[in-house]
């Protein structure tokens, strides 16, 4: 039998296990996809703790995961556009893609170019379309200066890349062992911290256009300090301190469309666009891989190999 990962409760990591489940069955407009490789997301964490139950609830028990890369084993009777042996990056929303197979939409995948590595294709939709997102979101253009936190991130690091394609100088938080990274991709980096309001007003003497929060941890405060317009910050994850200030909090749904995943899927492949994965795992070390990722300092993605 295929393996999965589930879980029955709320909780901590400790609630995720790796089971036989039965052989998905795809319906007749989708097709069964062997998974290559699953990226793993913070969201996934909040919603295995209950943290956003009122917003989309588990029903027990409940599988995992939305990014996905792999190789269609099966389709559905009536698809017409996808063959036994097609390798695919893609998406699912039915929290399934931690698992070695899964089916999926046929409205949810797009071709994998052979210089898409698997694990970043695996990793690339939930937070590639958040960054295409954001970029959306703070109008970015030439001239621009733009604050990114938390910018060698999962969604971060796109986002700074996407921003500068966009035209944007880019200023980018994150420690200093990423210093070089960011670097290396025309990023400004400042140090985030105690004094990092003066050390973002060195890096921009001229000022600040807009400010992208991946991180959390008061940085709209930050971003509305430095004198940005409300409608130019965008944050992912302080959804108090946006309600509370007015700010954005636009994610990744209006980006979140097979067209977009096409267009980064491009990019990566021509070398455009990196996308770092931070680390890689077993499917049956699941629990380890979301430790790593809730220690938030991660360069990049982490991603599941069923």
């Amino acid at each position: 039998m295929p393996r999965a990962v589930r879980f029955d409760e709320y909780g901590d990591i400790d609630v995720l296990e790796v089971r036989d489940v039965p052989r998905p069955e795809p319906a007749a407009d989708e097709v069964l996809v062997r998974v290559r490789a699953a990226g793993i997301n913070p969201g996934e964490s909040a919603i295995r703790i209950g943290a956003l139950h009122e917003r989309w609830p588990a029903t027990f028990p409940s599988g995992q995961g939305s990014d996905l890369a792999g190789v269609v084993e099966e389709v559905g009777s009536a698809v017409r556009t996808w063959s036994v042996g097609d390798e695919v990056i893609g998406w699912v929303d039915t929290r399934a893609s931690h698992a070695e197979l899964v089916a999926v939409p046929v409205g949810n995948l797009v071709p994998r170019d052979p210089a898409v590595p698997w694990q970043v294709g695996g990793a690339l939709f939930v937070a590639g379309t958040t960054a295409h997102a954001n970029v959306r979101a703070v109008g970015a253009g030439p001239g621009d200066t733009i604050v990114v936190a938390g910018a060698a991130g999962g969604v971060g690091s796109l986002t700074a890349q996407l921003l500068r394609r966009a035209g944007a100088t880019i200023i980018g938080l994150a420690s200093e062992p990423n210093h070089t990274w960011l670097h290396e991709h025309s990023v400004v980096p400042v140090t985030y911290g105690d004094g990092v309001l003066d050390r973002i007003r060195a890096a921009a003497p001229e000022g600040v256009d807009a400010f992208v929060d991946t991180f959390g941890d008061g940085y709209v405060d930050l971003a509305l300090e430095l004198g940005v317009a409300k409608d130019r910050i965008n944050t992912i994850i302080d959804f108090a301190g946006a309600a509370r200030t007015g700010v954005k909090t636009e994610g990744m749904h209006g980006s979140a469309n097979v067209d977009v995943l096409a267009e980064l899927a491009k990019l990566v492949a021509a070398g455009d666009l990196d996308v770092p994965i931070a680390a890689s795992y077993p499917l049956v070390e699941v629990r380890t891989a979301y430790r790593d990722l809730m220690r938030r300092h991660t360069r990049g993605k982490i991603v599941l190999v069923p």
